[in-house]
């Protein structure tokens, strides 16, 4: 596997990173990665090692306030003047930048936590530009405090894990997952106020059964999650997400939930599991 850094110029001028895995031949299709809060692309290396096996390009960026994105540590969290829809429109432009460069093959859109809220923002106006949608940690925005007066607290969603080993144990039941994030510098901060606020100001779409009936009927939708994971509240906060896409009348829409598997379901210790599924979700996806 060998991966190549490269860069962009976001809409509003922030230089925005992105890495390419190639899969070895001819690849079936492209999945585009879109990273959480706190963390960063480069955390999702065993996965495009998987999916470049099973035949698939990755790429990913790291938004705008993460990863190699950032100028320094005092930009970490910070959105810049674009914000959250700025977050995702830099998604939209890594998708287009990658169909021309492969030759527009098929590109399926895998969103981890925000970056699976930032998924469900751009599918409603991009569903054209994708094969297919992968939500991981997921949840309904309305069912979340997201509080726009107050920089993100992280750590807070493990209080139903006390007493905990770490501040991080929402993540994974693997120890060497949660010790690899917390030895990261780029993982475990919250974005800014200013951040949340416009993630805030932007979240109505995401619920609004006329924005979400803009997404093509017929576009595939795979969600999966653990079901002790704080962000979806023993799934009740999840399941709504796919409720309201069969609503839409995108009928195509496939759950998968996994028993005492928390936030981070490509870090668990039922990893293999997980990918497996996923990629013969990928594959029955591509070929039909």
């Amino acid at each position: 596997m060998r991966r190549e850094d490269f860069s962009f110029n976001s809409e509003d001028g922030i230089e925005i990173a992105y890495y390419r895995w190639r899969a070895p031949g001819k690849a079936a299709g492209i999945v585009q990665i879109a990273h959480g809060m706190g963390e960063h692309s480069l955390r999702y290396a065993h996965v495009a090692e998987v999916l470049n096996q099973a035949g698939y390009h990755v790429y990913a960026n790291d938004h705008r306030g993460h990863g190699r994105s950032v100028k320094g540590p005092e930009s970490l969290g910070d959105f810049g003047a674009g914000g959250w829809n700025g977050l995702v429109a830099d998604m939209v432009m890594l998708t287009r930048l990658a169909r021309t460069r492969e030759g527009r093959i098929p590109v399926i859109l895998l969103g981890h936590s925000m970056g699976s809220f930032a998924a469900q923002h751009y599918v409603i106006d991009n569903s054209a530009l994708i094969a297919g949608l992968v939500l991981s940690g997921s949840a309904a925005v309305d069912k979340l405090a997201i509080d726009p007066s107050a920089d993100a607290d992280l750590t807070a969603f493990n209080r139903g894990f006390e007493p905990a080993r770490t501040q991080h144990d929402w993540l994974s039941r693997d120890p060497a997952a949660v010790d690899a994030y917390e030895a990261d510098p780029l993982c475990g901060f919250g974005v800014n106020k200013q951040a949340m606020q416009t993630m805030a100001e932007s979240m109505g779409r995401l619920i609004d059964p006329a924005a979400i009936g803009q997404i093509r009927k017929e576009l595939p939708i795979y969600i999966f999650a653990g079901d002790k994971d704080p962000i979806n509240h023993h799934l009740e906060w999840l399941k709504p997400v796919a409720e309201r896409y069969r609503a839409a009348g995108i009928a195509n829409v496939t759950e998968k939930y996994y028993a005492e598997g928390r936030h981070e379901m490509l870090n668990e210790t039922n990893r293999d599991e997980v990918m497996r599924e996923l990629v013969s979700w990928l594959g029955e996806t591509i070929a039909a």
